[in-house]
């Protein structure tokens, strides 16, 4: 029995996780819809694979019969986690994938229930930048229980990947989003600037639509949420622009157009090695009172890789939690810091 299934294998980062986890002895099931694409990594690696849409339900069914959970890495995952949520359901499979689209993290929410009645875990976001930021975000609402405004922001010195692009084209016209007074509220893209205090050195940061507006909520119950990155000049002035023609840049011609000119591959292996990620948060609470802290990883998809391993442990284990769960909410604030290369330092503030 294979120890779970990676599904979208052959893609960037599904390949990064594959490799890894046969490095650590691990046997992963590979799968994605193409054998000529999924094989060949399979048969390097001396794993098992098969190949099946997910729209194939019989298919899906079997794979995820045939192990404890899957690690679904095909995105974009707004468009492909429900069929592999639908399949996790009627096979009582555990669920964990690494996506960062806050609809995929609500859309999993309202199956808290359903996965519960199955006594199964939905687990999204198992990689970076979710599982430090969650991470942050809980260690930071340890510190001050009663917080009622809450702030994160990220920065990883590096390229992003085909994937990632595609979906951040995908969901370039639909504006920036926060989490106020406990629901995800929509803004104008770029809405907010911060400068950013990352520790080695200091950024101006935007506010971005990201996964964390979601997850960080369940994981600390803060009702005010807000989430920056360091953007490109020339990204930010494509997300102001989407303030005026986003309907334009979401039509399908231009989607085509657009996705089109994404390169392939990511990150090189070199630039994973000697990458670095850095992360920030404040919480504060209705007096006033507040504590920040900065969070230091390895590069995005190699903290991904590493991160959705740890969590792919921990279930072989038998340590999960039932229901919708977050990296944070299940496994604490602590678990991060067991990754190699991840540290954390809470900020001295004036009084």
């Amino acid at each position: 029995m294979a120890d779970f299934l990676i599904y979208g294998a052959n893609g960037y980062t599904g390949n990064l996780i594959a490799r890894e986890a046969a490095a650590r002895g691990m046997t992963p099931m590979l799968a994605g819809r193409s054998a000529e694409k999924v094989g060949p990594l399979a048969e390097e690696l001396g794993l098992p694979f098969e190949a099946f849409a997910l729209d194939n339900e019989g298919a899906l069914d079997s794979a995820l019969g045939q192990v404890p959970f899957v690690m679904h890495c095909a995105g974009p995952f707004s468009l492909t986690s429900e069929a592999m949520v639908a399949g996790c359901l009627r096979t009582r499979t555990h669920y964990t994938d690494i996506t960062g689209e806050i609809a995929v993290f609500e859309s999993l929410a309202a199956k808290h229930g359903k996965a519960k009645e199955a006594g199964i875990m939905l687990m999204p976001g198992v990689g970076f930048d979710v599982v430090p930021s969650d991470s942050l975000a809980k260690h930071l609402s340890n510190r001050l229980p009663d917080a009622v405004e809450l702030m994160l922001a990220f920065f990883g010195l590096g390229r992003i990947s085909h994937g990632t692009q595609m979906t951040m084209t995908m969901n370039i016209g639909k504006g920036g989003a926060i989490r106020r007074d406990g629901r995800i509220t929509g803004v104008p893209a770029a809405w907010k600037r911060r400068k950013i205090n990352f520790g080695e050195f200091s950024k101006l940061a935007t506010t971005i639509p990201w996964g964390d507006v979601a997850t960080a909520y369940y994981s600390t119950g803060i009702p005010n949420i807000k989430v920056f990155t360091v953007i490109p000049d020339r990204q930010l002035k494509m997300l102001k622009m989407s303030r005026y023609i986003g309907w334009l840049l979401a039509s399908g011609p231009v989607q085509s157009i657009l996705q089109k000119q994404i390169p392939e591959g990511g990150p090189t292996e070199e630039e994973r090695k000697h990458g670095k990620t850095f992360l920030w948060g404040r919480a504060e609470d209705a007096d006033g009172k507040a504590v920040e802290a900065r969070l230091f990883g390895p590069e995005g998809y190699q903290f991904t890789v590493l991160a959705a391993l740890k969590v792919a442990e921990q279930i072989l284990e038998g340590n999960y939690c039932e229901g919708f769960q977050t990296p944070a909410k299940c496994y604490g604030a602590e678990m991060v810091l067991e990754i190699d290369g991840v540290r954390r330092e809470d900020v001295e503030l004036r009084a």
